[in-house]
């Protein structure tokens, strides 16, 4: 079977497999492959090494696949996002004949082609770029065969688009000012480089976040998927850059060598290695603990701790009010607030089973944390049953939903919407898990027994959003969806919707925000409101198994939930205009209603070729 479209015909598969087939245990088999992608010509250096050498992005590992795996599906491995750098160091410009494409590997037809690689790895990955393998690089001369490039292990990753690729923001860019206090959700996007500066206004960029504005730090905790660390340690005031950092992380064996070599010159970082005992899972979960002089504050976000995220992408977070410590001597249920987000928290940190997390957990139980007002939906890695099916995953969102969400007239047409910047293996058609359980979850409201068939609208890039982003085709490269994934989903595609966000000025910051929500059918009303690390995957939610009296989870996620209840309402109020803020209108970062899919759009995928059309910087994409 065989589709066309304006970038090309690409060949689907017979293969019927799906990721259920995988292996329930084990370890990671190795690491996706990575697209080889367009860069800047002007802003390479001539000393930039070879596309081929593993050293300068780190060596990946490969292991083999588990016998009896039809399908392999890969996880995001253990390379920091940094890796993707790799590809931006060397350029492919674009030409008005291109012609590149199809000297690279004869399956690449076309410069444009949607077309399969040798690899038939399915990706169920959590959508944040580490580890991809370096067949996939950027495209340049080959060297001499009689020339053998060294592998230099020690040297840290570059960053994920060359070295001199950055624009530099502007003197007052980095101008931290304290969000309205008053703003009751505390929710924020992140600063955008090469925006109005109106739409950064109320925004924050981490060194916003680390200012003394904030608080005097002591200590800190960051949870996250990718590190730079040279580039984290640099982010915090001159004050705080020697403050006690605990490091949680999902790395093993050789990336984690790697990771703790890149911190040996910073003596204050101590590291915590996030238990993964399932196959294919990944610790996904990004959250701040800040611990202060004046008191204690969360932050749950989507960035990860490198530049790249920082940068021209758009991201979210919640951060907590400052909460104050509890006199001497309060009993054990003290500052707790009316949605046990205290609970819920100590309950995800103590499922790590780590022993470095205990000073945290015992600080966290010595403050007050009563002036929180979400939910806390986490993910943890494990088989589930009976009542412990509801604490991870979609599951908890379905029962946070059940509990403190009440139904609306007419409900069956209130759309759902998700929006993410990966997708996992959905199964051979939407009833597999898509419509079987997770729109279940997300249509449920309140403990109504209407099993509603809403429209659903998942918003992701499509090509054309992705070319014409600040980043251009580089910004592809954390929207990991692979033709393997998609040429056995092509149903899903019906769903999707283009990322255009013209209300906060960021339709061209690619989004690597994770957002659900449910709202009225003239989109002015939401019924509630996610914003969190899972992706569109399995992995990241969970799947029910053995006759739906069994839940896997492979992923740590984290997110928080808004309902209308906890803030004494019956639906968050939505406005159009976000700027100036208003302090009632819920600030969905994109624009509504979504915008469909026409009939000449695609969704990105990141491992063919796309050279018909340069992006913004001149540049067009050929993966290996």
């Amino acid at each position: 079977m065989t589709q066309d479209s304006q970038h090309g015909k690409w060949t689907i598969s017979s293969s019927d497999d799906d990721d259920e087939d995988l292996p329930l245990s084990g370890t990671t088999t190795s690491k996706p492959q990575r697209p080889a992608v367009s860069s800047h010509s002007s802003h390479l250096s001539a000393s930039a090494p070879s596309p081929k050498l593993e050293p300068v992005t780190a060596t990946v590992e490969v292991k083999p696949e588990p016998a009896n795996t039809p399908v392999s599906s890969l996880v995001i491995g253990s390379e920091a996002r940094q890796l993707a750098a790799t590809n931006q160091l060397h350029p492919v410009k674009y030409e008005s004949s291109p012609s590149l494409a199809g000297k690279r590997k004869k399956e690449v037809s076309d410069g444009s082609g949607w077309a399969l690689s040798d690899s038939d790895d399915d990706d169920d990955d959590d959508g944040d770029v580490k580890g991809k393998s370096l067949s996939n690089l950027p495209k340049r001369a080959p060297p001499s065969p009689k020339t053998k490039k060294p592998k230099v292990e020690k040297e840290r990753p570059p960053s994920p688009h060359g070295q001199l690729y950055y624009i530099d923001e502007p003197e007052d860019f980095f101008e931290s000012s304290i969000p309205c206090l008053n703003d009751p959700y505390r929710f924020y996007l992140n600063k955008v480089t090469g925006l109005d500066r109106k739409y950064n206004s109320g925004a924050l960029h981490i060194r916003d976040i680390l200012s003394p504005l904030f608080g005097t730090l002591k200590e800190s905790a960051q949870f996250n998927y990718c590190f730079d660390i040279a580039w984290m340690v640099k982010q915090f005031p001159s004050e705080f850059r020697d403050r006690p950092v605990l490091i949680v992380h999902g790395d093993k064996r050789e990336a984690k060598a790697r990771l703790v070599q890149q911190a040996q010159p910073f003596p204050h970082i101590r590291f915590c290695q996030a238990k993964l005992d399932i196959a294919f899972g990944t610790h996904h979960t990004k959250m701040m603990l800040l611990w202060y002089e004046e008191g204690f504050r969360v932050i749950i976000l989507t960035s990860n701790l490198i530049r790249a995220d920082w940068y021209q992408k758009t991201q979210g977070m919640w951060m907590s009010p400052m909460f104050p410590r509890l006199p001497k001597g309060s009993s054990e249920s003290a500052g707790e607030s009316p949605t046990f987000f205290k609970r819920d928290l100590l309950e995800y940190l103590a499922a790590y089973r780590a022993p470095e997390l205990e000073e945290w957990i015992q600080r966290i139980k010595e403050h007050d944390l009563s002036e929180t007002r979400v939910y806390l939906v986490g993910s943890t890695p494990g088989r589930y049953v009976g009542s412990d099916m509801e604490r991870w995953g979609h599951l908890r969102l379905r029962k946070l939903l059940y509990d403190h969400t009440d139904p609306v007239a007419g409900e069956e047409k209130w759309p759902v919407i998700g929006q993410f910047s990966s997708i996992g293996s959905m199964g051979l058609d939407k009833t597999k898990w898509l419509k079987g359980e997770f729109q279940r979850t997300m249509t449920t409201l309140g403990k109504s027994s209407l099993r509603s068939d809403p429209p659903m609208h998942l918003v992701y890039p499509s090509v054309e959003d992705v070319r014409t982003s600040l980043e251009g085709y580089p910004a592809g490269g954390s929207l990991p969806y692979s033709i393997q994934t998609a040429q056995k989903q092509l149903w899903l595609h019906s769903f999707f919707h283009r990322w255009k966000a013209n209300v906060t000025g960021r339709s061209h910051a690619m989004p690597h925000i994770k957002t659900y929500m449910r709202t009225s059918p003239d989109f002015t009303q939401l019924a509630w409101f996610l914003v969190t690390s899972a992706n569109l995957s399995k992995a990241a939610w969970g799947a029910l198994e053995k006759n739906n009296t069994q839940v896997m989870v492979r992923s740590y996620e984290l997110g928080v939930l808004y309902v209308p209840a906890a803030f004494n309402m019956k639906t968050f109020p939505l406005h159009k205009n976000l700027f100036p803020a208003s302090s009632f209108g819920f600030p969905v970062p994109f624009d509504l209603p979504p915008t469909c899919y026409s009939s000449k759009d695609q969704p990105w995928i990141w491992n063919i070729p796309y050279s018909q059309a340069p992006d913004t910087h001149g540049n067009i994409w050929v993966p290996s």
